[in-house]
């Protein structure tokens, strides 16, 4: 059953942070054009958050850590990913994966709440590109994550 209700969980991180990646990505790259100052290359070392959406597929690896990417802002993690779509996902699916985690949140495995979270990205990314992408990424997480099993549980009265 724990198995099961982390691969549902695991499939919710990952469509969420797919649309989120998406628009953010869409909707902010003409924005973002912009060169800031040339961020430190970063040692080769892996995440440590895992979001893969079978239990058989190998872990993805990366060469940042979440420390690394917790004071980037929109655009500084947009360089750092190269201008590369795919890792840029990667950076926000860490992060959404972190946010969750930390909140005690299970993400909604819909396409409705993928956009929502989606949508509210690109908005405040547009709004400000020098914020912290973590911050962004977390409250896209609040607005559409619900409280875990175990957290439900202990706030229903006996």
């Amino acid at each position: 059953m724990t198995s099961l209700i982390k691969s549902q969980r695991r499939i919710r991180t990952m469509i969420l942070c797919l649309t989120a990646a998406s628009m953010l990505v869409l909707g902010t790259v003409s924005g973002i054009a912009q060169q800031p100052p040339q961020l430190p290359q970063l040692p080769q070392t892996t995440s440590p958050v895992n979001i893969k959406p079978e239990a058989n597929e190998a872990p993805e690896t990366h060469p940042w850590t979440i420390e690394q990417l917790l004071p980037l802002t929109v655009s500084e993690a947009w360089q750092l990913s190269g201008k590369n779509e795919d890792k840029f996902f990667d950076m926000v699916q860490d992060l959404a994966a972190l946010s969750a985690q930390k909140r005690n949140l299970d993400l909604p495995a819909s396409v409705e709440a993928g956009q929502q979270a989606g949508e509210y990205i690109k908005q405040q990314a547009k709004l400000d590109h020098d914020q912290l992408l973590y911050a962004v990424v977390d409250q896209a997480v609040r607005k559409v994550g619900r409280p875990t099993l175990a957290q439900a549980s202990e706030a229903v009265p006996k």
